[in-house]
């Protein structure tokens, strides 16, 4: 018999690559502190499903880094940007839609030989209701707890989780 094919974590380098390439500029990776949503610090969670719909990576972005992805691939000014975190404290719907697509392309990060094909079945921005059964995987024990500074727009923090 041979084993169940399992999603692994990518390293910090890949997440390095994969944000600069699509944002268009040499993004900061660094180690950081999990990312887990409190009241006081939303959180964006993107969550991959395999081919069987199990749901088999989690990405977790706090709002800064929510709105710091979307608003660089989007190419939105970096004072707007800021203006719906620091003032709002909320992504506005063209901030949700883009990051969207950060996530989405994300997604390449777990598809690599081996394991089974990852695709982004939702995204929960700040805010939303997490279910229950995504909120007890953000306490998983494999993840990779990122900070990530986009130049121009600021520092944020990322954790990828699988179960």
């Amino acid at each position: 018999m041979t084993a169940p094919l399992t999603v692994s974590l990518p390293d910090a380098k890949a997440v390095k690559d994969m944000l600069s390439g699509l944002v268009g500029k040499p993004v900061g990776v660094t180690p950081g502190a999990p990312v887990t949503p409190t009241e006081r610090d939303p959180v964006s969670v993107a969550v991959y499903v395999g081919p069987s719909m199990a749901v088999n990576a989690l990405c977790v972005l706090d709002l800064p880094l929510s709105a710091w992805t979307g608003g660089a691939l989007a190419l939105l000014p970096p004072g707007g940007v800021r203006d719906a975190v620091e003032e709002d404290g909320e992504l506005t719907a063209m901030l949700a839609e883009a990051l969207h697509e950060v996530v989405n392309v994300l997604s390449a990060l777990f598809n690599v030989p081996g394991a089974p094909h990852s695709k982004l079945y939702r995204l929960y921005v700040p805010g939303e209701d997490l279910p229950g059964d995504v909120a007890g995987m953000l306490a998983a024990f494999h993840r990779l707890d990122l900070a990530v500074d986009v130049p121009g727009y600021g520092r944020g923090r990322l954790s990828l989780v699988v179960p």
